[in-house]
């Protein structure tokens, strides 16, 4: 099994627009869902550049704050809120044949949420039972 790409909306979305996926992903995974003070001119000793580096902070701060001034903003969750990540590994342990109970017991996702991924997967990976229709309207 392959990871997706993260997918980025709001400033994350932004940031990887001028900066890459990688830095994008970086500060979601330790900044997603909290308010951050980006500066127009990120110094070296400032997170967001000892983050993600010197060029790419360069690139976030002129591209959120037109060069003028610093901004505060809320970053998105996204893909790297607790439930997603909780649903990731609920997945991972279905497909790895894990009981319902045993999924429940390591993530603490219910029992019930754990039958409902299983059977959302089985659906999404089922045929049609009887294929295209061959019933005609004459």
């Amino acid at each position: 099994m392959s990871a997706k790409p993260p997918r980025f909306s709001g400033y994350l979305a932004d940031i990887a627009r001028v900066a890459g996926d990688e830095a994008a992903a970086k500060i979601g995974r330790q900044f997603g869902g909290t308010r951050v003070y980006i500066p127009s001119k990120p110094r070296a000793d400032h997170w967001l550049t000892q983050l993600v580096g010197q060029d790419a902070a360069d690139a976030i701060g002129e591209e959120l704050t037109a060069g003028i001034a610093g901004i505060r903003i809320d970053l998105p969750v996204g893909e790297f809120g607790h439930q997603r990540s909780i649903q990731a590994q609920c997945d991972a342990m279905i497909e790895a044949g894990a009981t319902t109970r045993d999924i429940a017991l390591t993530t603490r996702y219910t029992e019930r949420n754990g039958f409902y991924r299983k059977a959302k997967k089985a659906r999404a990976t089922q045929g049609e039972l009887f294929g295209p229709s061959s019933f005609s309207e004459d």
